[in-house]
């Protein structure tokens, strides 16, 4: 569904056929231009020579992923005959011939799989197998998402809440209830909502997708919309058409994402740990870290101490709070955070490389930040005034300023084809 929806958003078919061929494992890419409901969508077929029974070339109806080729991972405490391993797959994207941001983001994607898969089964995640097939096709899924994000040049990914089916499953474990275990152990620290569909709606393979790539769960952010891509997978009766809907565009300057916010009050904590305690905050993941005067109950003066995090770093960073500061509670709320479009990169001033974050607005308006650790001990370095060297890396990173978003290789983008087949 993920590669029928990049096909629908502008990459070639033929570009992402090339790219796949450096993966050097057989198989062959069947796409067709199908309905699901009253969509019109891409489906993709990754079709493997095996052992087995030869896949079907026309989309198949209403079956489910489990127990099939399409998904995927399996444990066994014997010895295998047939599958490869976590390390088997991790040496193929190593040794395939992709480029690096690539390589990278389909090493992450397996890497979160196979994590889950081990500690679903409570084995080390060597042994965690994937069907000969299902290998093949999970590989050939998760590399030609991380070439289609990369070859149309995707930024940043924002993911609404996800949709979860309810019922059963057969797998090659027996019948398990749904979401399977292992899609739920790749989805904490998620948003999901339930879809009231008796299918599955998320698979392992796709919740490891989203777990490696999207940068924020969020609703809908601003943007000019350019191209939509529609992924269809099975052909399924009941509630929504199955297909996974995505969009490509450009920032509008201001966008939108979740934040969680940690909050708690002490009145007996030595000042002096405050340093320490923001220092482990910050290292666990926090966004922002705060402290505040306040006048508590008795008229004690106390601290307010304030943590902007990741809703999926909330729990690690509650820990933080209660090893390190004398809390016996933290408050916890989830709220909708608007940011401006931003990158960090480094400039070259007379005084070193300085680190510079660079925001711009709505209007296009840009204004540069230096990192106030960098231009420190480029002043003790140099013996020059701190504000001096602020200035200078500002005025570097306003005089050519990036249009070219996150600092990253900026990737070959794509010609948006909107009949790609």
């Amino acid at each position: 569904m993920m590669l029928g929806a990049l096909l629908g958003l502008g990459l070639p078919r033929r570009v992402l056929e090339k790219d796949l061929a450096g993966l050097d494992v057989p198989f062959r890419l069947v796409v067709q231009r199908v309905r699901r409901g009253a969509l019109d969508a891409h489906w993709v077929d990754v079709q493997v020579r095996s052992s087995r029974a030869a896949r079907p070339a026309a989309p198949p109806r209403a079956r489910t992923r489990h127990g099939h080729a399409r998904d995927h991972a399996h444990s066994h405490s014997h010895a295998h005959t047939h599958g490869r391993s976590y390390a088997e797959i991790r040496r193929i994207l190593t040794r395939a011939k992709l480029e690096a941001p690539v390589r990278e983001r389909a090493l992450a994607i397996f890497a979160a799989l196979g994590e889950a898969e081990a500690a679903v089964h409570g084995i080390p995640v060597e042994r965690v197998h994937f069907h000969e097939v299902g290998a093949v096709d999970a590989i050939v899924d998760v590399t030609g998402t991380a070439i289609g994000l990369h070859r149309l040049g995707v930024e940043r990914i924002t993911c609404s809440p996800l949709p979860l089916g309810h019922g059963s499953i057969d797998t090659e474990h027996g019948r398990l209830p749904l979401p399977a275990p292992a899609t739920l152990e790749l989805l904490r620290g998620a948003p999901v909502v339930a879809a009231g569909i008796e299918w599955e709606t998320v698979t392992p393979t796709g919740a490891a997708i989203v777990r490696a790539v999207v940068d924020a769960f969020c609703a809908l952010p601003a943007m000019t919309v350019d191209a939509i891509g529609i992924g269809a997978g099975n052909d399924r009766s009941g509630g929504l058409p199955n297909v996974l809907r995505a969009l490509l565009g450009r920032s509008g300057g201001i966008g939108s994402d979740r934040v969680a916010v940690l909050e708690t009050h002490v009145d007996d904590l030595n000042p002096e740990h405050f340093d320490y305690l923001m220092e482990r905050l910050l290292e666990a993941g926090a966004l922002d870290v705060a402290l505040m005067h306040v006048q508590m109950k008795k008229n004690r003066p106390g601290f307010a101490i304030r943590v902007v995090a990741r809703p999926s770093e909330r729990a690690a960073l509650a820990g933080v709070l209660f090893a390190e500061s004398t809390t016996l509670g933290v408050r916890v709320t989830e709220m909708e955070r608007l940011v401006l479009e931003r990158e960090s990169r480094s400039v070259d001033t007379q005084f070193g490389a300085i680190r510079v974050k660079i925001a711009r607005d709505g209007q296009g308006r840009v204004t540069a930040s230096p990192e106030y650790d960098d231009c420190k001990a480029a002043a003790r370095r140099s013996g020059a005034r701190l504000r001096d060297v602020v200035r200078a890396a500002e005025r570097a990173a306003l005089e050519k300023p990036s249009t070219s978003g996150p600092s990253r290789a900026k990737p070959t983008r794509a010609k948006v084809n909107r009949r790609s087949r």
